[in-house]
């Protein structure tokens, strides 16, 4: 783990970091984000010595970095820049290579690893590693910037706006490409960029930073959901969580107080209770609130028999949603099945709440009635 502990940064007599403290998790990708001049990058530098913090500790696993000497720190991390960073007199195999070349690994090995990240990212050896830099194309400079730092196979990766001078379709790629990569190594990553969609897209945990302050760290769908406060929301953007609409879960807009009633209920109380509470489906529900099924007014209409109960008339293989499930697999379940109403129940099975296909339509209408009074803003501000 990477901790940072009261980290102050001054340049001159301005304070560009002020007493930040955090801790970045072994092998979690964690984005550093921020307006221009709020810290981030300063951040970034000081992990590897490249910036002096002026008061304040940052330790890796309990070691002091200062305690380091500053080569031995810095080969034991990969550093990748935008561009890639690559030395543009060298050939593509030797800017892979010349961090185990220094360490003087072992040669077969050198070239099997070189062969293997190479493929990991998909380009060709053969074609690639004799070329010089200025013979690749910006994504491919990118990609063998990666792997550049991955070569040495160190602990820590540091990224600094590596996809940032990219065109948007090239970064897009790159950046699920990236995502993938991630999936296959055990890597502790710290990943300055300004770009709020690129940080959802590929960190665990993201570090909002301003004037030298950090104003929320935590996870991508915490801080879409819960932003810290007013800033926070505004930067993020109030309309973000629909760009990922897997962070919206059932909880958030299922109804959590159904109508209920006992199995043994008859048909005439199950009408009463429908008419009187002007709901078209009722969940059955044992003492202990144990789910048995739903009954619905077709339900009522098919038993015939004036004692039936509700036990009886509940609807066969009926689908249930979890509070954790998220509104796109609530969607493709919903169209699937041609279904109006799921009950939600947790892992024992016990009724936490009700899906009807009106709560799903208001859910999603949020989405544009937030644009319409994001639009109405600003006309308010321009008539101003």
């Amino acid at each position: 783990m990477i901790q940072l502990e009261n980290v102050t940064k001054k340049f001159g007599g301005k304070v560009v970091l002020d007493k930040i403290s955090m801790d970045i998790r072994d092998n979690e990708l964690t984005v550093l984000i921020g307006p221009s001049g709020c810290g981030k990058t300063t951040t970034l530098k000081m992990l590897n010595r490249l910036i002096a913090p002026s008061e304040g500790k940052i330790t890796i696993d309990g070691i002091d970095i200062e305690a380091i000497e500053k080569i031995e720190l810095r080969r034991k991390m990969g550093y990748v820049i935008q561009q890639g960073g690559l030395f543009p007199h060298m050939t593509i195999r030797d800017n892979i290579e010349i961090i185990e070349q220094l360490e003087k690994k072992d040669k077969d090995h050198i070239v099997e690893n070189t062969i293997r990240l190479m493929e990991m990212v998909d380009l060709d050896p053969e074609e690639y590693l004799d070329c010089y830099p200025t013979e690749l194309s910006g994504g491919q400079r990118q990609r063998i910037g990666v792997i550049r730092a991955l070569a040495n196979d160190p602990k820590i990766i540091l990224m600094d706006e590596p996809f940032s001078a990219l065109d948007p379709l090239t970064r897009s790629n790159l950046q699920d490409e990236f995502v993938k990569l991630k999936e296959k190594v055990d890597k502790t990553i710290v990943f300055v960029t300004h770009d709020m969609d690129e940080a959802i897209k590929v960190a665990d945990r993201i570090c909002i930073m301003r004037d030298g302050h950090i104003l929320q760290f935590d996870t991508p769908e915490e801080i879409l959901r819960n932003p810290a406060d007013d800033y926070v929301e505004n930067f993020v953007g109030a309309k973000r969580i629909w760009d990922s609409p897997e962070y919206i879960k059932v909880e958030d807009f299922m109804i959590k107080k159904p109508v209920t009633c006992h199995p043994d209920t008859n048909k005439g109380r199950c009408l009463q209770l429908m008419s009187s509470s002007h709901v078209d489906t009722l969940l059955v529900v044992e003492p202990d609130n144990t789910l048995v099924g739903m009954i619905g007014r077709k339900s009522l209409y098919w038993a015939t028999d004036k004692n039936s109960i509700a036990r009886d008339m509940v609807y066969p293989n009926m689908s249930v949603a979890k509070p954790d499930d998220n509104i796109v697999d609530i969607l493709r379940i919903v169209d699937e099945e041609d279904i109006n109403n799921m009950p939600v129940v947790d892992d024992k099975g016990k009724l936490v709440g009700l899906l009807t296909s009106s709560n799903l339509v208001s859910t999603l209408s949020r989405q544009f009635l937030s644009e319409e009074q994001e639009e109405a803003k600003q006309e308010e501000v321009s008539e101003v």
